[in-house]
């Protein structure tokens, strides 16, 4: 826990703490968890035994409307049609220095504008620091986590250099890659305690990251069986979070992570059903090793398909788009990008918005 302190200083309080338990025993990987108090499981959907939470409310993506939401937005809406469920909207403004309170509003406006609803108040990662410290607190104690100091400039020199020697395993060169890249090679996982202090002391930042290995043999140790989840499009996926090496899971001027915070926020919200777009299929795997560790219960989830150009390209916010182009013949001339936002004022419906992004129309459109 020391490490965290310093990187944090004086810790946040959870914002639920009857809501969080934290059970420890000397064996590790037994009988430990972080878990919901009887009286609240599954009360994050407001009594619906489905909770449906829709990650179009992507704050720190400086981002109001996009296409991925778009599709999310569909997804969601059919998702909480067909399970009885609440649709749950959160906004994820970890990243303060990208966060706008005009993106939040937008978003608001435009899934209203869209025909959906969810419970309020609307749950802000920022406003729960706490909960995400909680956990990592609880991550650090059973020394899963550890200090990295290295810089980015550093990580790409050791990557480059890696690249040109041979790997033990297959003879083959090149850097090890993840889903996000080149994984990061460790180089901090073996320093002593007196070279991290000696860091420290000289006031070097750093950021903390999962020892993947030693979190992976923790969670074996659980003795649960194979890391699977179950996706609604693909069936049973068996967790492979190893792909990722040791990812970071709180920054000095991010105190959590994407990774940590949704798997957080997802169990205390009750959240049973995760809609997002299948560019996010891989942080899953990451995601069930938390829930795992933390002793959490594991939600379904469905990851949609991204809407994209005619040509197959995945479109970003950076894009040009010519509206008529995947927008069904509309003349209103170039947009800047196909968002919800560009579509109202081209004259589109919600049913026909919906549509685009492959989902029934609904007469009330």
């Amino acid at each position: 826990r020391g490490w965290l302190k310093k990187f944090n200083g004086p810790m946040i309080e959870a914002t639920h703490p009857e809501q969080i338990e934290v059970l420890s025993q000397e064996a590790p990987g037994e009988a430990t968890r972080l878990g919901v108090s009887p009286e609240n499981k599954n009360s994050g959907a407001e009594g619906s035994a489905t909770g449906i939470k829709q990650e179009a409310g992507s704050g720190a993506e400086g981002s109001a409307t996009g296409k991925q939401q778009e599709a999310g937005t569909g997804a969601a809406r059919t998702g909480k049609q067909k399970s009885g469920g609440k649709m749950l909207l959160r906004i994820e403004d970890i990243d303060q220095g990208r966060a706008r309170p005009e993106f939040e509003a937008a978003i608001t406006e435009d899934l209203k504008w869209l025909g959906l609803d969810w419970p309020e108040p609307v749950r802000k990662q920022s406003e729960h620091v706490g909960d995400h410290q909680t956990a990592l607190m609880y991550l650090e104690d059973r020394r899963l986590l550890y200090p990295c100091f290295c810089t980015r400039k550093e990580i790409l020199a050791e990557i480059e250099d890696s690249a040109a020697a041979p790997h033990m395993a297959t003879g083959a060169t090149g850097p090890a890659m993840g889903p996000d890249g080149p994984i990061y090679p460790g180089t901090c996982r073996g320093l002593s305690i007196k070279e991290r202090q000696e860091n420290e002391a000289a006031g070097k930042p750093y950021a903390l990251r999962l020892d993947m290995t030693a979190a992976r043999a923790f969670a074996d140790a659980a003795g649960d069986g194979p890391l699977t989840w179950t996706d609604r499009d693909k069936g049973t996926v068996i967790a492979r979070p190893e792909i990722f090496g040791d990812v970071v899971l709180a920054r000095k001027d991010t105190p959590t992570s994407y990774h940590l915070a949704v798997t957080i926020d997802d169990h205390m919200q009750g959240v049973t059903l995760v809609t997002r777009g299948d560019d996010l299929f891989p942080s899953t795997h990451v995601h069930r090793l938390l829930q795992a560790l933390l002793r959490l219960e594991t939600p379904e989830y469905l990851h949609h398909r991204l809407l994209t150009t005619d040509d197959g390209k995945r479109l970003a916010k950076r894009d040009q788009q010519e509206a008529g182009s995947g927008a069904e013949g509309s003349a209103t001339g170039k947009q800047k990008l196909l968002t919800i936002r560009a579509l109202r004022e081209a004259g589109k419906t919600p049913g026909e918005v919906r549509e685009m992004a492959g989902f029934e129309a609904e007469s009330s459109s």
